[in-house]
C-alpha cells in the first residue's frame, strides 16, 4: 500500500483546500513554497471554467497565494483537450466565458453557430434564453453535447446561482440527450492534468475537500487521496459514503514540514 512518502507529484483542489472566501488557508502558501523548493510537480485544479489560468493566478495572488498560471488546470483546459483529441481543428458553439473560449482557441478550434462539431456548455454569469435555444437546436441537429463540469449550483454573495449542471439538465430535458461531462468527478480531468506535468497516477496524490468530486475521482484515477476538513467535508458526513480517502487531515498545513502557525512569511 502506498504511503505519503511514495508520492512524487500532487494535484490539489483550490476552493476549500488552498483558499476560502478569497483568503489563503493556513499552510497553503507554505505548501506551495515547499513543493517549489523541492522541485515537486504539482497542479492546482478547479471546475471553474469562467477564468483563464492567468486570471486565476491573479485572483490567488490577491488571496495571498503565489501560484504561477502554468500550475493551474481548469475544467475549461481539460474540456479543450478532450474535444481536440476527438476532432482536431474542429468547431464549437460555446456557452461560456473567457476561460473556455480562450482554451478552445489555443487548441485551434473555431467558434461558430453554423453546423458546429460540438456544443460546449461552461460556467457563465450571462446565460440567455436565446443562447440556450440555439444550443438545443444545434444538439438536436447532431452537434455533440459536452459540458465542462456537473455542478448544479454555484456560490455568490447573495446566495446560490444556477450553474453549468443546471443549464445542462434543461438542455437534456429538451433534447433527450445526455452530455459528456469532462470536469470532476470525471477522472479524465485528472488524467489530462497528469499528462500536462508528465506524472504517473501511482506516484501522485490528490488533495480535496469534497468526497463526491475530489476524492471519488482521485480514487478512480488511481491516486493517493487526501481529504482536508477546511471545506465541504466533515468527519460526520464522510460516514455517508461507501469509500474513504487514504488520509484525512484538518488542513493542508499538516503536509508542510515544520509548520509553525503565525510565523513570519519568509
Amino acid at each position: 500500500m502506498r504511503v505519503r512518502e511514495d508520492i512524487k507529484s500532487w494535484l490539489t483542489d483550490m476552493d476549500g483546500v488552498l483558499v476560502h472566501e478569497s483568503h489563503a488557508l493556513p499552510g497553503a502558501q507554505e505548501l506551495i513554497r515547499q513543493w517549489t523548493e523541492d522541485g515537486t510537480e504539482y497542479l492546482v485544479l478547479t471546475n471553474n471554467s469562467i477564468y483563464t489560468p492567468r486570471d486565476l493566478a491573479a485572483r490567488l495572488r490577491a488571496s495571498g497565494l503565489d501560484v504561477p498560471e502554468e500550475r493551474i488546470w481548469t475544467s475549461a483546459l481539460a474540456t479543450a483537450d478532450f474535444v481536440a483529441s476527438q476532432k482536431p481543428g474542429g468547431s464549437a458553439y460555446v456557452i461560456g466565458e473567457a476561460g473556455m473560449i480562450t482554451a478552445l482557441h489555443e487548441r485551434g478550434f473555431i467558434m461558430t453557430d453554423r453546423d458546429p462539431d460540438f456544443v460546449i456548455v461552461g460556467e457563465t454569469r450571462t446565460y440567455s434564453f436565446e443562447q440556450v435555444t440555439t444550443a438545443i437546436r444545434l444538439i438536436a441537429a447532431g452537434a455533440r453535447f459536452v459540458v465542462t463540469n456537473p455542478d448544479a449550483t454555484g456560490p455568490s454573495a447573495d446566495g446560490i446561482l444556477p450553474a453549468t449542471g443546471a443549464i445542462a439538465a434543461l438542455m437534456t430535458k429538451a433534447t433527450g440527450l445526455l452530455p459528456y461531462v469532462v470536469g470532476k468527478p470525471n477522472p479524465m480531468m485528472f488524467r489530462s492534468a497528469l499528462n500536462k506535468i508528465g506524472a504517473h497516477s501511482e506516484e501522485t496524490g490528490m488533495i480535496g475537500d469534497r468526497m463526491d468530486t475530489d476524492i471519488v475521482a482521485g480514487m478512480e484515477a488511481g491516486l493517493h487521496t487526501v481529504l482536508v476538513l477546511t471545506g465541504i467535508a466533515t468527519r460526520e458526513n464522510i460516514q455517508t459514503f461507501p469509500f474513504r480517502p487514504v488520509e484525512i487531515l484538518d488542513g493542508v498545513y499538516e503536509l508542510v514540514r515544520d509548520y509553525s502557525p503565525g510565523a513570519p512569511d519568509a
